[in-house]
């Protein structure tokens, strides 16, 4: 009887060390998985860094890795369109500044409007097949593209000699960081969509 407690002490033991055990193998094949996938984007190390504390929600699931890289794409797009949205108020503002921050608020809200479409298009398609899957695919491709398109319009927005300096780098290195989390956003969509 002696050994049989033993054997049962022994066996929950083993049980407590396995559990212990198992939500880090399964953090580090979220982990793996977030390396592997982010090695076929523009900004790798960029798209690891912003998905990797995700890692627990996202697994080793393409379609909530790309939902993921989506939702972190609009939030960085908001932060950056509130950011631009105050440098709006900043005195001493050059006329031209003040217009490509005028244009760069609007681009931010179109490629804000356009993201959250895509979130919500991605969210929202069940487990849609065939030809309804494409139809789905296609509009959140189209919208995180022209979102892509929206932040790089604003960057463009403060070309030229004439606006160097501090204004244009602060709203030009938020912006950049939104289009390359966008893209790689993009890039991520594209690979949930070629393994389905």
């Amino acid at each position: 009887m002696a050994s049989s407690s033993i054997i049962f002490l022994l066996l929950s033991l083993l049980c407590i060390v396995c559990e212990a055990r198992s939500p880090t193998a399964a953090r580090s094949g979220a982990s793996n998985f977030i390396k592997a996938s982010c090695s076929a984007t523009k900004y790798p190390s960029l798209c690891i860094q912003s998905l990797a504390a995700f890692a627990p929600s996202i697994q080793r699931s393409p379609r909530q890795l790309a939902q993921t890289a989506l939702s972190v794409s609009l939030e960085r797009a908001k932060s950056t369109q509130a950011f631009v949205s105050k440098m709006k108020k900043f005195r001493g503002l050059k006329r031209r500044e003040y217009e490509g921050i005028k244009d760069c608020i609007e681009e931010m809200s179109e490629s804000v409007d356009r993201l959250s479409k895509s979130v919500q298009e991605l969210k929202y398609m069940g487990q849609a097949k065939g030809q309804d899957f494409l139809w789905h695919v296609s509009n959140v491709e189209t919208w995180v593209s022209a979102a892509l398109t929206d932040e790089n319009t604003c960057v463009d927005g403060f070309a030229g000699r004439a606006l160097d300096g501090k204004i244009k780098a602060s709203i030009g290195a938020r912006v950049i960081n939104v289009a390359q989390v966008t893209s790689n956003a993009l890039s991520l969509v594209n690979q949930f969509a070629s393994k389905q």
